[in-house]
């Protein structure tokens, strides 16, 4: 009998309603999506393109021997981002939750895929290539384990915040919930992507809290997480390298500490206004991944410190709206789902400045909607466009 009525919960969170495809894929009435959201996006989308060509025309020109490499192939990526955003916004929000598991499944065989037929990058296995296009399925791995844990709440929410027992709470609150967390970073862990694990781990637990679960219960999930991170930056030699160099760069000068003093330099350039939009000095081959994680000290060094406030300010704008966005969903599934783009969001931003500023040790993080890439920009786009669709959603049954 317990083992049927296990059975039964495993279908009840994969299954596909019967009535799912009954209607349209597409949502019948189109009304106006969160205006504030799309400008936001649009505008650091456009302005991060801008700093791409701007901080990666030189590199671009020493490696490719072609000053438009970086601009033209992010052109190409924000024009099939912004399609993907438009057509994600129109998909009814019921489909997402149907195929959430699909996508989780599909991501999971992605990560293993990598571990075998992945090629290498900038010295690690991340990137599996599909005929012309290239993909990192860690990036994929962020936003469907948010969508599985939003799926999980929608379909156990009762037992697992409001259960009449404390071993039912727990159960259903922490344990199955931290397997669909841990499956991924599991499979993360082993591509040695120490930042992946932090973000997922951060994204993961965020979602729990945001569902109602009881801070208790994962108190201790959090406390063994975060030893084992420690123990994986302490005792593997690569990320022992970056701690080692984070508390003293310029020891290591020529050892790994040169692209922090390099960065911390581009940023005390720039002042209060900067030296000008494409008029950085240190893009020129002395900040290493100019276009890339680093494109926030190019950014500090051009514009100054009020062209990065105001950068910040827009990331501001959005992540406010995100979980404005959150409160008025209409149901778990999208206001969890819409809790998770904007925390993952923020998250990055956070990270990825304080590694530019030497805050924390340098763990490869992107900015969103600026570093240069394909696959990280366009999961961005479909994020942002479920996140349109559900606020329709929202108009809709207003």
């Amino acid at each position: 009998m317990q083992r049927e009525r296990r059975h039964a919960g495993i279908r009840n969170l994969i299954k596909i309603p019967k009535n799912t495809f009954h209607r349209p894929i597409l949502l019948e009435k189109v009304p106006s999506s969160d205006r504030l959201l799309l400008i936001a996006v649009l505008l650091l989308a456009g302005f991060g393109s801008l700093m791409v060509f701007s901080a990666g025309y030189a590199y671009a020109e020493v490696r490719y021997q072609d000053p438009t490499y970086f601009i033209r192939k992010q052109a190409i990526f924000l024009l099939a981002g912004i399609a993907v955003m438009i057509l994600a916004s129109r998909v009814r929000p019921q489909i997402y939750e149907a195929l959430t598991p699909v996508f989780y499944l599909v991501t999971l065989v992605l990560l293993l895929l990598v571990l075998f037929i992945g090629f290498v990058g900038n010295g690690a296995q991340r990137w599996i290539s599909i005929g012309p296009v290239t993909i990192q399925p860690s990036e994929i791995a962020k936003m469907t384990m948010v969508m599985m844990l939003a799926r999980y709440f929608s379909v156990y929410g009762e037992k697992a915040v409001f259960s009449r027992t404390k071993k039912e709470s727990f159960l259903f609150g922490t344990i199955f919930p931290i397997l669909i967390i841990l499956i991924p970073i599991l499979l993360v862990m082993l591509q040695k992507h120490l930042s992946c694990i932090i973000i997922l781990g951060l994204l993961g637990l965020s979602v729990i809290l945001a569902a109602g679960v009881d801070a208790r219960y994962i108190a201790g999930f959090t406390g063994a997480g975060v030893i084992g991170v420690a123990c994986l930056a302490i005792f593997t030699d690569y990320t022992k390298e970056r701690i080692t160099v984070w508390l003293d760069p310029s020891a290591y000068r020529l050892e790994g500490g040169w692209q922090t003093l390099q960065g911390l330099m581009a940023i005390g350039s720039g002042g209060l206004f900067g030296v000008g939009f494409g008029k950085s000095l240190l893009k020129y081959c002395y900040v290493s991944e100019p276009a890339n994680d680093m494109i926030f000290a190019i950014l500090c060094e051009e514009l100054g410190f009020f062209g990065a406030a105001f950068t910040l300010a827009l990331f501001v704008l959005l992540i406010v709206r995100g979980f404005l966005l959150a409160l008025r969903a209409k149901n778990v599934f999208c206001r969890l789902v819409t809790f998770g783009v904007t925390a993952k969001i923020a998250i990055q931003v956070l990270l990825n400045v304080a590694v530019v500023t030497n805050t924390i040790p340098n763990t490869g993080i992107s900015l969103p909607f600026f570093s240069y890439g394909g696959s990280s920009l366009i999961m961005l786009f479909f994020e942002i466009g479920m996140l349109l669709s559900f606020s329709r959603y929202a108009g809709i049954e207003k």
